[in-house]
């Protein structure tokens, strides 16, 4: 007997509706996907802002415009901040932040608390799919004794999956429905389910054998950039003190067609993954007795570049006779990375943190985020500053911390009186400091 009879001929007939949790970089972008492919959406947010916003046809992400806003709610997609709305959904999708707490441990509370929202409107013949990433058992110890306390038991009258997010914003090449989507199931039948919903949207499905397995997948991915940029991140230091110039380097080395992959060093690891992941996996895995000293040893690394960049900064203004203290200080770039408006995690917040706090007056100049936005640890009353030959020239130095392709890099480079390059924009020059 099909137990779960219903959902899947929902799922299949694509008349079922679709949850989406958490609005941000992750869920909105799918939840618009499943709604272009004509399946009916009903984003959850506890965000009453977001939820307005969207629901009068604007967007809070740059690379979603309000036209397609509107056309998704033409098309029934609907924002909402009541969760007894659950009952409406054949699936919800969870895609709320795991970011870490004050001593660098997982915070899952998002994820808890999302869960427990919608459990009091939950039924059978319901799908629940975790996007967050997040460390290996958190579906099985986490979401799937809820639900049984509930009544609910994966595989029998619901389903249970974890398939992780794998959103690169600002990549024009992969958007959501061409990136694969990897999927592990609490049973066969929660596994094959789940890969029948996600493959009206996206195009080819990464089927693997458990939740456990999808979510150390994902972990996989990030700490192996997590490493690799750790790696070159302290390969600019050595090179900086023996005088070589790093980029100089990568470049011919990235001419072997063999055996070598380019990665670029920066001020410091930005985003909601890459900074935070390694962390989750270290965590989970002192209780099997293991040190994961080679992961830790590169989030160390990462986590000290804005220090490094501060340093250089000061260097930089002594040879000039100033200090960081009075000194007026523009950071060029908000963003975690280039072209795009997200600043979760970004070094360019932490760098303009550390040189306030030595006395500098700082600026910034991003032409994706024109106000600071909102944050749970740092917080400046700003605005971005327009780049002119009068007000580039008004600052002892500007710090390029994001290399977005709007700058107008010989503008900057021609009024600067002095420029901390994080990012290898400048080859040479007399005003230019590589850091």
């Amino acid at each position: 007997m099909d137990t779960l009879r219903i959902l899947r001929e929902r799922i299949t007939e694509k008349t079922c509706v679709v949850g989406v949790y958490g609005l941000g970089y992750v869920g909105l972008p799918l939840a618009l996907r499943f709604n272009e492919v004509g399946i009916r959406v009903l984003g959850f947010d506890i965000d009453t802002t977001k939820v307005r916003t969207l629901n009068a046809g604007g967007s809070y992400i740059e690379r979603i415009s309000p036209e397609r806003i509107s056309r998704a709610a033409a098309q029934g997609f609907e924002a909402t901040h009541d969760f007894s709305r659950t009952a409406e959904v054949d699936a919800l999708i969870i895609c709320v932040p795991t970011p870490l707490d004050r001593h660098r441990e997982p915070d899952l509370s998002f994820i808890v608390d999302t869960i427990e929202a919608a459990l009091p409107h939950m039924r059978e013949e319901q799908l629940v799919s975790l996007e967050s990433t997040t460390w290996p058992g958190t579906t099985e110890e986490i979401l799937a004794p809820r639900l049984r306390a509930r009544g609910l038991e994966p595989g029998l009258n619901c389903a249970l999956v974890f398939s992780p997010e794998r959103e690169d914003p600002g990549n024009p090449r992969y958007g959501t429905k061409d990136i694969p989507k990897v999927i592990g199931g609490t049973t066969p039948s929660c596994l094959q389910l789940g890969q029948a919903l996600y493959a009206h949207a996206i195009d080819r499905m990464v089927p693997v054998s458990s939740t456990r397995a999808a979510e150390m997948t994902k972990l996989l991915e990030n700490i192996h950039r997590s490493v690799n940029i750790g790696l070159v991140n302290e390969m600019k230091i050595v090179a900086d003190k023996m005088g070589i110039n790093i980029h100089e380097v990568i470049d011919a080395a990235a001419t072997k067609p063999f055996g070598f992959v380019p990665y670029k060093p920066g001020p410091g690891l930005g985003g909601h993954c890459i900074p935070i992941d390694p962390f989750y996996l270290t965590w989970k895995a002192r209780e099997y007795g293991v040190n994961t000293r080679f992961i830790e040893l590169a989030g160390e690394i990462n986590h000290y570049m804005p220090h490094w960049v501060v340093g250089k900064v000061a260097d930089a203004l002594n040879e000039r006779g100033k200090a960081i203290k009075g000194s007026r200080i523009l950071v060029l770039g908000l963003a975690y990375k280039k072209n795009i408006d997200d600043t979760r995690e970004s070094p360019a917040v932490e760098i303009m943190d550390l040189l306030q706090a030595k006395g500098a007056l700082i600026d910034y100049s991003d032409p994706h985020v024109p106000v600071f936005p909102r944050k749970r640890d740092y917080h400046f009353d700003l605005q971005s500053v327009q780049l002119t030959t009068d007000t580039i020239a008004g600052y002892d130095c500007l710090v390029l911390a994001t290399d977005h392709d709007g700058f107008d890099y010989p503008l900057l480079q021609h009024n600067a009186q002095l420029i901390v390059d994080t990012r290898g924009r400048w080859k040479s020059s007399p005003n230019v400091v590589c850091a």
